[in-house]
């Protein structure tokens, strides 16, 4: 029986990190630049604190400048806007963070589009996504999960995606569309699937480099692998599972991890694939975005 490769991205994680650290010490060293991360946390949700939290200690970690604004659940739309307006001109940051989800009475869409792209180290601002869906992203900011995904499909297949299939299952704007863009510059043949595709396991069966991103636990499985596919996984979903007789709430992804592993060539798990890599992707984007400010090659 095949047993799929393991990709590790909380190794991964770890060695961009230490990249990272050492980048950060010597934009210092010879430039006098410490880039800055600001977050702004709204409200209570339990997640998002969580989120915070590991953004915050991985950005201290990597001698970054790191600032939270934590605001009430009941904070104005007008409070948040100025808030983004005063880190905008402020020179000692160069990424600026708005978790979410936002409270129901805020509006996203204006909130993250009121971060300057320059310092839209999410990839969220309308400016970032139109450089990257062009192919112009020299001066461009990728979003975090998508950009740490490329890295980990790079690494088992090349930077050179000729000739390869790719599937990405999900069309969201976080993952699903920049996706589909950054394999397309990597010049893979992109399909982008969702609720509404038709046969959605014969069209992943056909695909080389699958893209899970749906919100739906252990959606994928071996019957819908190609042999030797490389997988990424991007689901995070609470399950109950029994395990060893007792039934608790774990975490586990979109495909079904130990299913795909008798087909799949390599595939990232839940936890420890994705999900350290997104964070150090926005300190790898909030890095770029100092060096852009000082006026160097990102």
């Amino acid at each position: 029986m095949t047993v799929a490769k393991r990709i590790d991205g909380k190794a991964k994680a770890a060695e961009l990190a230490e990249s990272i650290s050492r980048e950060t010490a010597a934009l210092l060293k010879e430039h006098g630049v410490t880039p800055g991360l600001a977050v702004v946390i709204i409200g209570e949700d339990p997640a998002s604190q969580v989120y915070v939290r590991n953004k915050k200690r991985t950005a201290e970690s990597c001698g970054f400048h790191s600032v939270q604004h934590t605001l009430p659940e009941n904070v104005s739309q007008p409070d948040v806007l100025q808030l983004i307006n005063e880190l905008n001109n402020d020179d000692a940051i160069h990424g600026i963070l708005v978790q979410l989800p936002l409270p129901d009475h805020l509006n996203e869409q204006a909130i993250t589009q009121a971060i300057a792209p320059s310092k839209d180290v999410d990839g969220f601002h309308f400016v970032n996504i139109g450089k990257l869906t062009a192919g112009h992203t020299s001066d461009a900011f990728v979003p975090c999960t998508p950009a740490g995904c490329m890295l980990m499909i790079e690494d088992e297949l090349g930077s050179d995606l000729s000739g390869k299939n790719a599937v990405v299952i999900g069309r969201s704007n976080i993952v699903g569309k920049p996706m589909a863009s950054l394999l397309l510059q990597a010049n893979a043949t992109v399909t982008v699937t969702h609720s509404r595709t038709r046969n959605l396991p014969q069209v992943v069966a056909g695909a080389d480099i699958i893209v899970a991103a749906v919100g739906r636990a252990d959606m994928v499985k071996a019957d819908w692998v190609k042999p030797g596919a490389v997988i990424i996984d991007v689901g995070i979903n609470r399950v109950e599972k029994t395990i060893d007789g007792e039934t608790r709430m774990v975490l586990t992804g979109d495909v079904d991890f130990d299913d795909v592993s008798t087909v799949a060539g390599a595939v990232t798990p839940v936890p420890g694939g994705v999900g350290p890599m997104t964070i150090t992707m926005l300190m790898a984007n909030t890095l770029r975005s100092a060096r852009l400010a000082a006026g160097l090659v990102a």
